[in-house]
């Protein structure tokens, strides 16, 4: 969870949005109504819930309020140190069942001295979620074909893309233009106020990245132990994150075969050449003939597309690619599509788990400067595709800017390097073959931040604490118990 900006995976993904550097925009006094709130928990399915009330426009208090829902998983000791605030990526991802899960794969001791606190950002889920497209537009949306052509498909996909933003304004008018990062930001102060903690304890995944270093930057002295796993460069602008993603899956995709070919009798091919030369054959097969499936759903190579890029974001899931790809040889789509539709959060033909797909586009075609037209898509289309082993892969990454290229508003802040005068102990995690959050842009937010240790896992896949590794995992968890930071540069192995 971004990739392909028609893709944001339900956890943890990293379509991530620009960094945007603000000051707070309403003075502290008019904000007392909010900063003295109490939340008001009760028993739900996510452990316990609750209501945080935030304007909705912080610059003009008089458009009146939204609510922000959020969870609770408590404590289980008697040494209760405060709060994590933890948030999956995006953007657009729901977080109200994430407190729970993360209180449950956290070491016990964490667990014990530490409530784990879960939220939808504004605009996503239970908070104001915004609407863009209805599920059956988003449907095929994600369906129709992404790399176009010829100018006649060209044009079917700009006028798609253009219809996004103006769905925002049609089904949301009142949140539409007001669920930027810089408002989720100053709603995160709030929570943090309202849970009475001096400082904000954060743990955020991809997207999660870009929001905490947001917070670090307009309140710099309100951060308390921050961990960012999967770090996004807030330096970067859309085609640049979408340039490095599409360089990280197309080196997550040769990691998977030859991680195929290791194991032993391979059923996609004898050689890393072969099989990428069988998924372009069935991408390009794709692009005329889907294929059928047992839902009945065509799959087109657009789903096709996305079934590889989810795929990609954890190795749990290559044998599942496996499969999916030898029963798609044997004129069977169903696997494809059923990875395909787990990344877009995707429960049936034109149902859908969450507003996810909205919300993805509302922030972050909201906080990044317009993308190229359509001109500039498919000259970056071509270049970016010529020496990638997946061409058509290399082409979406592209083309999925369009609906950025149309966006109604843009924040005016243009992307810039992080710059912060806190002096709390930052840790950022980046893994090496992470396809989502390239390695590089770790590397880059920790020389923005000079409090910043840089923790590096070697393995593959999207965000490292939680994944297996016990040396990242015993970091952190040390860090977010004692305050103890593991020494800058450490390294963890695959």
């Amino acid at each position: 969870m971004c990739l392909v900006k028609r893709l944001a995976l339900a956890t943890a993904i990293a379509l991530g949005s620009s960094l945007l550097t603000f000051t707070p925009s309403t003075a502290v006094g008019t904000l007392a109504p909010y900063l003295d709130q109490n939340l008001q928990w009760s028993t739900c399915s996510f452990g316990q819930c609750a209501t945080l009330r935030v304007p909705l426009d912080y610059s003009n208090l008089d458009l009146g309020d939204i609510s922000i829902a959020v969870s609770r998983t408590v404590h289980t000791g008697s040494n209760f140190q405060g709060s994590i605030v933890v948030n999956p990526g995006g953007p657009g991802s729901p977080g109200l069942d994430f407190a729970s899960y993360v209180a449950k794969e956290i070491a016990p001791a964490v667990a014990k001295d530490f409530d784990f606190i879960g939220f939808d950002p504004r605009g996503v889920g239970k908070s104001a979620g915004v609407t863009c497209m209805t599920a059956k537009q988003t449907a095929q949306w994600l369906s129709m074909d992404a790399t176009p052509d010829t100018p006649a498909e060209t044009a079917a996909l700009m006028k798609s893309a253009g219809k996004i933003g103006q769905g925002c304004l049609k089904y949301s008018p009142r949140v539409a233009s007001k669920v930027g990062t810089p408002f989720a930001t100053q709603d995160l102060d709030l929570l943090r106020s309202a849970l009475h903690e001096d400082k904000l304890n954060w743990l955020g995944f991809s997207y999660g990245t870009s929001l905490g270093t947001s917070y670090i930057q307009a309140f710099p002295n309100r951060v308390g132990r921050f961990v960012l796993d999967g770090a996004v460069d807030p330096a970067l602008n859309g085609m640049q994150l979408s340039f490095g993603q599409s360089q990280g899956f197309q080196q997550a995709f040769q990691n998977y075969s030859q991680k195929c070919l290791q194991q032993g009798s391979c059923p996609l091919g004898s050689s890393r050449a072969s099989i990428t030369a069988r998924v372009n054959s069935l991408l390009a097969r794709l692009d005329t003939r889907p294929l059928p499936t047992k839902d009945g759903t065509p799959l087109t190579q657009s789903l096709g597309t996305s079934a590889i890029f989810t795929a990609m974001y954890a190795t749990d899931m290559w044998e599942l690619l496996t499969s999916a790809l030898t029963t798609a040889y044997q004129g069977d789509g169903t696997g494809l599509l059923e990875l395909s539709w787990m990344g877009s959060d995707q429960t049936g033909p034109t149902t859908f788990g969450s507003n996810m797909q909205s919300a993805y586009y509302a922030i972050d075609c909201w906080d990044l400067p317009a993308t190229p037209g359509v001109a500039g898509l498919a000259s970056a289309a071509q270049q970016w595709a010529k020496n990638a082993p997946i061409p058509e892969m290399a082409k979406s990454m592209s083309w999925s800017n369009a609906p950025c290229s149309r966006w109604f508003a843009h924040d005016t802040n243009p992307p810039s390097a992080a710059t912060s005068s806190t002096t709390a102990p930052i840790l950022i995690i980046g893994t090496r073959f992470d396809p989502a959050t390239p390695y590089a842009w770790a590397r880059a937010l920790h020389k923005q931040l000079p409090t910043s240790s840089l923790l590096t896992y070697g393995g593959n896949g999207h965000t490292a604490f939680g994944g297996g590794s016990t040396c990242i995992d015993s970091s952190v968890n040390t860090y977010l118990l004692t305050g103890l930071m593991p020494q800058s540069g450490k390294a963890c192995p695959a």
